[in-house]
């Protein structure tokens, strides 16, 4: 059964043992077969590495002969283009020669651009071929052709180049305060096609041509233009003036602030030309700030930033010193008007002065960046003004109090002096100039605060000047009085000044101004016109003492008059006709132009007259003292009033 068993055992490992025998042979075969495989492999990579290496041994020296002759031929391109660049400078002087000698008129960019080619054939053969006849050719080609730029810049701005008319300076001036016209009026200096190649061509020059002298011209031209714009509007004004006043434009119905927009109080002796002149002046200035501002900005288009304010200031120079000659040849017809004691004539130089003063920011503005002789050009011409108007004012004061007493020069009548008339009318006129003459008489201080005085100081010496006027107008008043020999006419002649001068106060500003420095001026005015009322008043007394109850009789109703008596009352109505008579004849040709004080002066003097009259009358009217009462009694009171009604009236 064990053996059995066993037997069973061996036999069964006996089959594993065998498969495993078979699976072990495959194996070995398999192992073999790969072996082969891999042998055969390896063969066959280091084939295919032995014909790889001989192509490559064969493949690169291809390419490398392939780069060289694809260098060789970038070469002979770059050779060829090189030559062909070359061979081009030299036919740049046939190809533009024409074009040059044309000029660049109407075609400047094409003329431009055949100037870049000949600067370029230039350079090249400056660097490369200097002794080549080839650069002379195109050397010559190329200042033939900058001097022909140079012609025609020059020939753009002379044709294009137009003065400004007056009218349109006058809207271009009147336009700042016309609350319609918010913008300035344009100018046109020059059409933008001529001004695109003006700028073009000073560009090019100043780029390549190496020439400044485009500027010269440049000035030279625009110099004139503004000389000739501003003696234009000048001109315009002398012309215009005689028949329509001053000519503004009729574009702009307001005018400047600082310009004059009515015509001044007529002045003593002024000739009309000269406010004509002022007014002139005046505008001339404020055109020169104008189209100064508007020839700067014009300049900064064509001129080469650094040469900018020495051109402008070139450009000026004609314009500005025209206004300023003509400014000082002001300040010298007053000095010599100062001389002839002619003050109306130096009033001429306040509203200019007052105009130059207000305008000073604007030209010291548009003066920025010019030499400093150019600058000093306006204060200069301030100051002068400042002290011909200073000495003016002096002298004007002087000329008050010395004016010589000239009886044949003393009105007859008693009526307002020329000196009063003219001493008021030449103070109201300065009202117009408050600033500018306190500023004249602060100019003249030697004191600290003068240098830098305020308008406040200005308004007192002012009033301190204008009470010094008034006072030596007083005094001198008072001294041509005594020229009269009748006391009552020179008191009528002192009334009469003395309202004259409060009237006129009281109706203008200078009772004001006369306050900031005497409060009681006006008291004092009024004071002294009554004192003059009582001196004249007292001429009077010669006619009604003869019938004042102090030197009459006493008359006993029912007794018979003495003839000591009845020859009394004869003489005291004989002295009170003749007295009244004389008088009411001399005073009729006397004059009181103020219609207010005449009338008042009459009724004083009526009421007393005719009280006293109708007392003495209503005491002998009905006395016996004479058989010819119509020979005393020749007035009734009613008439003696009648007669006082008539005095100062020369058409009675």
């Amino acid at each position: 059964m064990m053996l059995f068993i066993f037997s069973g055992v061996s036999a069964v490992g006996w089959v594993l043992l065998k498969g495993e025998e078979e699976t072990l042979s495959f194996i070995r075969d398999s192992l073999e077969k790969s072996d082969q495989l891999t042998k055969n492999m390896v063969s066959i990579l280091s084939s295919f590495e032995s014909r790889l290496m001989k192509l490559e041994n064969s493949i690169i020296p291809v390419h490398k002969q392939t780069e060289n002759l694809q260098r060789l031929q970038e070469n002979v391109e770059k050779t060829l283009s090189c030559l062909d660049h070359v061979i081009s400078y030299y036919h740049v002087a046939s190809d533009t020669e024409k074009i040059i000698r044309e000029g660049p008129t109407g075609r400047l960019e094409e003329y431009l651009g055949s100037m870049a080619k000949i600067q370029k054939a230039v350079e090249y053969f400056q660097d490369n071929s200097p002794d080549s006849p080839e650069l002379n050719k195109v050397k010559l080609l190329f200042e033939r052709g900058k001097e022909s730029l140079e012609s025609e810049f020059r020939s753009l701005m002379t044709r294009h180049s137009k003065v400004v008319s007056p009218v349109l300076i006058l809207d271009l001036i009147g336009g700042e305060d016309d609350l319609e016209l918010q913008e300035e009026v344009p100018l046109e200096h020059l059409p933008e096609s001529v001004l695109h190649d003006v700028v073009r061509i000073s560009r090019w020059l100043v780029e390549y041509g190496r020439n400044q002298d485009f500027m010269n011209v440049y000035y030279q031209i625009r110099s004139s233009q503004l000389d000739r714009s501003i003696k234009g509007l000048k001109e315009h004004f002398r012309k215009s003036s005689s028949s329509s006043g001053v000519p503004y434009s009729p574009a702009i119905p307001n005018k400047r602030k600082d310009t004059p927009t009515k015509k001044p109080v007529k002045r003593p002796g002024r000739d009309d030309m000269l406010d004509v002149e002022t007014d002139a002046y005046i505008h001339c200035v404020s055109a020169f700030v104008k189209l100064a501002q508007s020839e700067y900005q014009l300049l900064t288009d064509v001129i080469p930033e650094h040469h900018q304010k020495k051109t402008f200031d070139s450009l000026i120079q004609d314009a500005l010193d025209g206004l300023m000659l003509e400014g000082e040849n002001i300040v010298v017809a007053a000095r010599k008007a100062i001389i002839r004691h002619d003050f109306s004539a130096v009033l001429t130089v306040f509203p200019i002065l007052r105009h130059l003063k207000q305008t000073k920011p604007e030209f010291d503005q548009v003066l920025q960046g010019t030499a400093a002789s150019t600058k000093n050009k306006l204060p200069s011409l301030i100051t002068s003004m400042e002290t011909v108007g200073a000495k003016a004012l002096e002298d004007f004061a002087d000329n008050i109090k010395n004016d010589p007493d000239k009886e044949y020069n003393m009105p007859k009548d008693g009526t307002v002096h020329e000196l009063t008339s003219n001493a008021i009318l030449f103070l109201q006129q300065l009202l117009d100039f408050q600033e500018t003459a306190g500023a004249m008489l602060a100019s003249q201080e030697t004191s600290s605060s003068a240098t830098s005085y305020s308008s406040e100081f200005s308004k007192r010496l002012l009033s301190t000047y204008i009470c010094k006027v008034l006072g030596n107008l007083q005094l001198n008043l008072l001294s041509k009085s005594k020229v009269y020999e009748d006391p009552a006419l020179s008191a009528i002649f002192l009334h009469n000044n003395y309202n004259y001068i409060l009237k006129a106060l009281e109706k203008s500003e200078l009772i004001q101004l006369v306050a900031v420095t005497q409060k009681t001026a006006e008291r004092s005015y009024r004071e002294h016109i009554e004192q003059q009322i009582q001196t004249y008043q007292r001429s009077w007394l010669k006619v009604t003492d003869y019938i004042a109850e102090k030197n009459l009789p006493v008359v006993q109703p029912g007794v018979k008059l003495r003839d000591k008596e009845r020859q009394m009352i004869k003489e005291r109505f004989k002295g009170f006709n003749d007295g009244l008579e004389e008088l009411c004849k001399i005073q009729k040709a006397w004059a009181i132009p103020d219609t207010e004080q005449r009338d008042k002066i009459r009724q004083a003097q009526k009421s007393i007259v005719k009280e006293t009259y109708g007392a003495f009358l209503n005491r002998y009217g009905s006395v016996p003292f004479t058989k010819n009462p119509e020979k005393y009694i020749k007035y009734r009171v009613e008439q003696v009033g009648d007669m006082i009604d008539r005095l100062f009236d020369t058409s009675a």
